[in-house]
């Protein structure tokens, strides 16, 4: 089965262990880190979404347009421009950079955050919203004449994209949140649905979810996990490298005043729950930051060799897992390190797991 590596480009260089210097958006730095993704190997980059940061969809266009091979995630909020819109913008894109578009549908958890962008409905509402919304997107993308839809939060009358995507039937979805409602859309739309860094038996179960939601639709769906790969030459030298991360986060958390408040999310709660087993899980699953910083997004970590994190990574191959979506507390450096030594190894492990149990069957 084919395995696919994601990373990220942010706007600038930040993370939980750098602090942001210069404006929000740098355009030679996107430039940098996207060329630096498409030399390491990457399949994909993932350009995220929040209510203040800079337009997911324009940033990889822009990436786009200094590599060749490299494709993008772009993080996509429903509910704030038209279905019908936003379809048509992203097919425009996949014909620009040559069909190396997909779509991370990301509906939000957080009140606070999505009140800024004029959404005042609770989270149950928001994905039944979603579900429309992604009705009206797809029939966008694959219908071959005018239709109607009519819903509570959408209705379309004749509408029809006259531009088609080069990826037949349509461009990838991605989607992710982890509540009963989520789940539910996602067995009904996702092409692939995205976890956080959990545990094993966490992943298990979720992955048990979402196949029978999806079995509803008469439908299957890939899987995606998100980690923060601590690598090093030892395994002791890779813990020292993660306590001196946790070190430095919690030094730059005082220094920027945070407070940690109840997370707003299943996903987060769940990291949360997973942190409170201990900051060492399996093999090699650490929840320091994730536990540090109320487990705000992709904060889980594995820690050891190449050796050993691709050795974790079959892991959670062997539970389902078909996508990893991989980025570093230094983003630049770490997406170049796991392009020579994390990404070719798990994919050789991959492929002679794939091999070996093909000889038997013959």
């Amino acid at each position: 089965m084919t395995i696919e590596f994601i990373g990220f480009i942010g706007g600038h260089h930040a993370s939980e262990i750098h602090p942001r210097s210069g404006p929000t958006l740098q355009p030679e730095y996107v430039e940098k880190v996207a060329r630096a993704h498409e030399e390491a190997g990457f399949d994909r980059a993932l350009i995220a979404f929040h209510s203040n940061s800079p337009d997911s969809t324009l940033i990889a266009a822009h990436a786009a347009s200094v590599t060749k091979k490299l494709k993008f995630l772009i993080a996509h909020r429903p509910g704030f421009a038209a279905p019908t819109l936003a379809a048509r913008q992203f097919i425009t894109l996949d014909v620009f950079n040559g069909g190396r578009t997909a779509v991370h549908i990301i509906t939000g958890g957080d009140d606070r955050e999505l009140r800024a962008d004029g959404s005042h409905i609770g989270k149950d509402e928001r994905y039944a919203r979603t579900d429309e919304y992604l009705d009206v997107v797809r029939q966008e993308w694959t219908s071959e004449k005018p239709f109607d839809y009519q819903g509570k939060y959408y209705q379309v009358e004749g509408a029809y994209a006259d531009v088609k995507s080069p990826q037949q039937p349509h461009i990838p979805l991605y989607f992710g949140g982890s509540s009963a409602a989520a789940i539910a859309v996602a067995g009904k739309h996702a092409d692939v649905y995205a976890l956080w860094g959990e545990t094993y038996e966490q992943v298990r179960d979720v992955v048990a979810q979402v196949r029978a939601e999806a079995a509803k639709h008469g439908r299957s769906v890939r899987f995606s996990l998100s980690l923060r790969p601590i690598l090093a030459d030892t395994e002791e030298q890779a813990w020292e490298r993660a306590d001196r991360i946790l070190q430095q986060a919690a030094a730059l958390a005082e220094q920027n005043g945070f407070v940690r408040r109840e997370p707003p999310n299943e996903g987060s709660r769940r990291l949360l729950a997973a942190a409170a087993q201990g900051s060492r899980l399996d093999k090699r699953l650490w929840t320091g930051i994730a536990g540090l910083l109320g487990a705000q997004g992709n904060s889980t970590s594995l820690v050891g060799t190449p050796e050993q994190v691709a050795d974790a990574l079959l892991d959670y191959y062997d539970l389902g897992i078909t996508t990893f979506l991989i980025r570093g507390f230094d983003p630049l450096e770490d997406a170049i390190d796991y392009g020579k030594r994390l990404i070719p190894l798990t994919r050789q492990l991959i492929a002679e797991r794939e091999r070996q149990a093909a000889e038997k069957v013959a």
